[in-house]
């Protein structure tokens, strides 16, 4: 097995197969996660990060901790990134399958494409002439616009998702240049060009991720964790938790910390949440995790560790 020295203090970083060792049979443990409303998600592609965001390119990472004398020994759990569940600067936000009347189109155009479908550029003052179901189209369009803005807002939904260091490819200048073409360009040529665009990154690397309001739990491309804690805007329902399956047995860790980084940099990043676990319920590992920086900042997991040895019942 490989491993390195991170010259931070006195800290290794291995990989977590290490922690077991030889065992027979499954040795596994879930992880499940609750962050708090105030984790940072990231930045859309390409774009500079706001306050509370982190860069595009980057990525969160679980770590158990083993401390001893010399060195603390940090042994990855898992990656995971953190999204707006709908992203409408993503170049990739488009309608896609047979049920959607423009495939490609990026959602963003969607009510304005419908105005031009159904003859109708204010749902609320319709023509004379137009037909029961244009109007309901109309009228579903614009709704539909302003649950994609509450989501993506900022009160919107965080979800935690799979970990890709892939990028998409650049946006073209106008609607007929090399690249995704823009946002705006609605035609069908620039729909088909922008649906390929995105279907070609996404079966090059089926962990990159990309959300839709339609179906939130299932995203267009990607592995949807769970999401950060929050309320849905357009429901008011509480939404939140996130949980891994690892290979390995998290017994006997002294401790728990999460890290972010810049993707393709090495060692464990920067520290955002630490904590050191409590078994208040028999078999299952409690931790809080909590920034020493930003107080507002925690986190919460329940780890059933050792899951070939589970003696608990529900």
């Amino acid at each position: 097995m490989g491993s390195h020295v991170v010259r931070r203090g006195a800290v290794v970083v291995l990989a977590l197969a290490s922690v077991s060792g030889c065992v027979d049979g499954f040795r596994g443990s879930n992880v499940q996660l609750d962050l708090a409303p105030s984790t940072p998600a990231q930045a859309s592609p390409g774009a500079v990060p706001r306050p509370n965001q982190l860069p595009s390119n980057a990525h969160y990472t679980l770590y158990a901790i083993q401390t001893a004398e010399d060195r603390d020994r940090l042994f990855e759990i898992d990656r995971f990134e953190i999204h707006p569940i709908v992203d409408l600067q993503s170049p990739c936000f488009i309608d896609v399958g047979d049920h959607v009347p423009h495939p490609g189109l990026h959602v963003s155009q969607f009510a304005a494409q419908i105005a031009i479908d159904t003859g109708i550029p204010d749902y609320r003052n319709p023509p004379d002439t137009a037909t029961e179901e244009q109007k309901i189209d109309a009228a579903t369009a614009a709704q539909r616009m302003a649950n994609v803005t509450a989501l993506g807002g900022d009160s919107g939904i965080k979800v935690v998702t799979s970990y890709s260091d892939s990028q998409y490819a650049a946006v073209a200048a106008d609607c007929t240049g090399d690249g995704i073409p823009p946002a705006m360009c609605s035609g069908e040529d620039a729909n088909a060009r922008r649906f390929a665009a995105c279907q070609a990154a996404w079966a090059a690397d089926p962990e990159l991720w990309e959300g839709t309001d339609r179906v939130l739990t299932a995203p267009l491309a990607g592995t949807t964790r769970g999401m950060v804690d929050g309320m849905n805007p357009v429901n008011l329902a509480p939404v939140g938790g996130a949980q891994f399956f690892v290979d390995e047995d998290l017994t006997g860790m002294d401790a728990f910390a999460l890290y972010w980084q810049l993707d393709g940099t090495e060692g464990p990043g920067t520290l955002l949440m630490y904590g050191r676990p409590t078994m208040p319920t028999r078999g299952v590992m409690h931790v809080e995790l909590t920034s020493t920086s930003s107080p507002g900042l925690s986190a919460d997991l329940a780890i059933f560790a050792d899951l070939g040895g589970d003696e608990v019942h529900f």
